[in-house]
């Protein structure tokens, strides 16, 4: 998969594409039905199939205080669609030159100047230039007129219920990371680097990775029986675990982070990638008066996640 992130300057090989345009926060299965539409045309079109999406999110740039809300950061949401057989990711610079375009400026200057899409798919729900001012109708208009195709996807629904980030986001909150996997279409996964800990595990027979969750939504705070997919180094691989998202109030007042016990594990993970995928939500985050018990309850959660898990 090849990454553009400048509009303005897109080699021969990357325009024409046939492009489903979005956030994609989550790549959950509404997305995916759209980005099959947008496949389904490349097909016809001997085009490469891609995806247009922002960095930052445009939530996150006008309202940069909010309380995180994303369900995946930039690199699990490009290991994502990747996966999809996604070929041109097109992750463009929200900035206010891009936020100030009107809806046909964008339609002009980005998608059918800049990028040559020969084919845009949209959710029917999607709002595009200043102020959010342009909407699905809108698009198919100006890629008549300026010559690209455009579909206009209908809403994915399951049990009667619209499939949303929204939605995903209040099963992680309560606890329900099954739920959110049946609307994602895949466990919920949180990616990012192993950094340095405070080695407390270690010293309790439970050596842990540690990655921070800066920046997305936090899942219910609590311990999960969780597969890990270690995406880089000599250790590469799939392992079960189970993992404490939190706190860690024992210890303390802590930046949340997650902290993941790896079954049968022996090695230096410092600096690899992983991607730790929520399989059950176990218990919430506790407080011990005393490690010893801290340790017991360790012993129970990971029989608990090996038994889930069948490790």
């Amino acid at each position: 998969m090849r990454t553009i992130r400048d509009y303005q300057y897109v080699l021969k090989q990357d325009r024409g594409a046939s492009a489903a345009i979005g956030n994609f926060d989550g790549v959950h299965l509404g997305h995916r039905a759209v980005i099959e539409v947008a496949k389904s045309a490349a097909e016809t079109l001997s085009a490469p199939v891609g995806v247009v999406t922002f960095e930052p999110h445009p939530r996150e740039y006008f309202a940069p205080a909010a309380l995180p809300f994303r369900l995946m950061n930039t690199e699990a949401r490009a290991n994502r669609l990747e996966k999809l057989g996604i070929r041109r990711l097109y992750e463009l610079s929200f900035n206010a030159a891009l936020s100030a375009l009107s809806p046909r400026e964008f339609a002009q200057n980005v998608l059918a100047d800049g990028l040559g899409l020969a084919h845009a798919v949209v959710g029917r729900d999607f709002r595009f230039g200043k102020d959010r001012a342009g909407g699905a109708g809108d698009l198919k208009r100006f890629g008549a007129e300026m010559g690209f195709g455009v579909t206009i996807a209908d809403l994915l629904e399951t049990g009667g219920i619209e499939v949303s980030s929204t939605r995903i986001r209040q099963a992680l909150t309560e606890g329900r990371p099954g739920d959110a996997a049946a609307m994602l279409g895949h466990l919920h996964r949180i990616e990012g680097e192993v950094i340095r800990g405070d080695q407390r595990g270690r010293e309790m027979g439970y050596p842990t990775t540690n990655m921070s969750i800066a920046g997305i939504h936090p899942p219910c705070f609590g311990v999960y029986a969780v597969r890990v997919s270690v995406l880089t180094g000599r250790f590469a691989g799939q392992y079960g675990g189970v993992a404490s998202i939190g706190v860690r109030p024992t210890f303390g007042v802590n930046a949340p982070n997650l902290e993941t016990f790896i079954f049968d594990f022996e090695g230096d993970l410092y600096g690899a990638h992983l991607s730790v995928a929520l399989v059950e939500f176990l218990r919430p985050e506790e407080r011990f008066d005393q490690f010893e018990d801290l340790i017991i309850q360790m012993n129970a959660d990971s029989a608990a996640a090996r038994a889930i898990l069948g490790a």
